[in-house]
């Protein structure tokens, strides 16, 4: 997978389009990732000590990995990322930035 942790992404489709966020997880079993902010969904917490009360907890799910793109920090664009062989090492490659990662 070309996208990895850390990463920053934007969101292409769906109800959160447009959102921008750092990614938390990346499972490539299933070709899925977790960004912050971004689909969150509600999840109910029963108390599980006694005189503890229930709450709703808002958290991120995963969202497929075809539907984020990859944003460069430091110009702030949506590019594409490729593997390269620089001096015998694979590294990341930017398509429209023509630079290293």
């Amino acid at each position: 997978m070309k996208i990895r942790k850390n990463d920053t992404v934007e969101v292409l489709s769906g109800k959160d389009k447009g959102k921008r966020g750092k990614i938390i997880e990346v499972i490539p079993s299933r070709s899925r990732v977790r960004v912050e902010g971004v689909m969150l969904v509600k999840k109910h917490q029963k108390p599980r000590k006694e005189g503890e009360v229930g709450s709703i907890i808002e958290k991120p799910s995963t969202i497929h990995i075809s539907n984020v793109a990859f944003v460069d920090t430091e110009t702030a664009t949506r590019t594409k990322v490729s593997y390269k062989f620089v001096g015998g090492k694979k590294v990341r490659y930017s398509h429209k930035l023509n630079k290293e990662l």
